[in-house]
């Protein structure tokens, strides 16, 4: 048994990412078109871009950790080494030089690239640290229910102070406030990733004699049956959250029509999350967590198309509807995460190889295609939907607005469901595997 201290540790992690994370997902295009004014065509481009370039970095990142050898692990070290240039590279992202229009364009460019590689060389070690720290199954699902309650916390941090640090840090100047809101939250994670670092423990390592090379190593990755699914997954399940999730201020502020209630919106949802998250150990404790995680996204689907015949008077049914997505899909997020270790474990029986850096590497590589994709279409749509920042909205645009956030989540949901039925590693062949691995 993992000590609840250490699970917390680790979960530390988990909310100094998503006071980064969270604000990109939630605020950045939001912030690029309304405040630094790029337009939304361009920063749905932008997103893709990028994202896909940062994407291709994942898998380098993954093997150079696994080849990683000193007295803090494989893993741990890189939350020390890693991250000042994160913190500084986020705020540059939310800083508002004054240049042109092109040259605006060219410094979002820059600056985001380097935000998303930094959290790349940050984020790779420490998700691929949660497979390292137990083998039992049950435990890993705690682990990661701890790690996404305390990243949901952070996310609930995001949601809740962003705006109002906005207002208080800017004084009216809403570019100078977003800039030193992000410098706060950069330096609390900071401090964050130091206590992870220092109260978590490797205790899963690979063979003593492992070599690993890239070539190799990646293609024995891609030969795992349960790995190919979970790239998938990860593409269909990331892209759907990534354009609710982009598109959640747009849904309030214009088809709602209530811009004030932003922020109480968009923090239930993140109450939402924890709550699923803290439930998904309880849950699996009963119900095999691959029959589990298929249900709860058709139920999430459910909700999300659902919302799709909520009117912009129906406030109240807004807001429950979108805290019950967010709960029962965040409810499977551990489940996801803790598949990912079972994958690490079927490669190392299936190929003698344990290259659990690069398997969740390679997982959120897919995540990364997922977002870049998803945020392009929430960009995109908003173009053609005839959206202009900061003006009264046309029936069409509205309209527009509605379709993605409710209609396209749902759909790669039950796309999700349908994929999962080609994964195989339930509960009872991943405790074979691991006692096949013990002996």
């Amino acid at each position: 048994m993992i000590a609840r201290k250490e699970k917390i540790a680790y979960g530390f992690g988990d909310t100094a990412s998503n006071l980064i994370f969270q604000t990109v997902m939630l605020f950045l295009a939001f912030f690029y078109t309304d405040i630094f004014g790029i337009s939304a065509a361009t920063v749905g481009t932008m997103f893709l871009v990028v994202r896909l370039l940062d994407a291709v970095t994942d898998p380098l990142m993954g093997y150079l950790a696994d080849n990683t050898r000193s007295r803090f692990g494989q893993f741990r070290p890189y939350l020390i080494w890693l991250v000042i240039p994160f913190a500084v590279c986020s705020i540059l992202a939310f800083t508002t030089p004054d240049l042109g229009d092109t040259g605006k364009v060219i410094y979002a460019y820059v600056t985001y690239t380097l935000l998303m590689l930094a959290y790349t060389a940050i984020n790779i070690p420490y998700s691929a640290l949660g497979g390292a720290i137990t083998s039992d199954p049950q435990e890993r699902v705690s682990i990661q229910s701890y790690r996404f309650v305390f990243g949901m916390l952070g996310g609930l941090i995001v949601t809740l102070l962003t705006l109002p640090l906005v207002n208080f840090f800017g004084n009216g100047d809403r570019a100078l406030g977003y800039q030193l809101t992000i410098a706060a939250m950069s330096a609390v994670g900071v401090l964050l990733f130091v206590l992870c670092f220092l109260g978590t423990k490797e205790r899963v390592h690979p063979p003593a004699d492992q070599q690993l090379r890239f070539r190799a190593a990646l293609a024995s990755v891609w030969k795992n049956p349960a790995m190919r699914t979970l790239a998938v997954v990860a593409v269909l399940l990331l892209c759907g959250i990534a354009i609710k999730n982009t598109l959640a201020i747009f849904y309030v502020k214009y088809y709602l029509g209530r811009e004030e209630l932003i922020t109480p919106f968009v923090s239930l949802g993140m109450v939402g999350n924890i709550i699923g998250c803290a439930l998904a150990a309880p849950l699996v404790r009963y119900v095999d967590k691959v029959k589990a995680y298929k249900a709860l996204q058709i139920i999430a689907a459910v909700f999300s198309l659902a919302a799709f015949w909520i009117g912009p008077e129906q406030i109240v049914l807004a807001f429950v509807f979108y805290f019950f997505w967010c709960f029962f899909l965040q409810m499977a997020t551990p489940m996801l995460w803790a598949k990912i270790a079972d994958t690490v474990d079927l490669g190392q029986r299936s190929s003698g190889v344990r290259a659990t850096g690069l398997v969740y590497a390679s997982v959120v590589f897919f995540i990364k295609i997922g977002i870049a994709i998803g945020g392009a279409i929430a960009g995109w749509w908003l173009a053609l939907s005839g959206y202009e920042p900061n003006q009264e909205q046309t029936e069409a645009t509205r309209l527009g607005i509605l379709f993605a956030f409710t209609v396209l989540p749902a759909i790669t949901s039950l796309l999700v469901a349908w994929v999962m039925r080609r994964y195989t590693l339930d509960n009872a062949r991943v405790q074979q595997i691991a006692n096949e691995l013990a002996q």
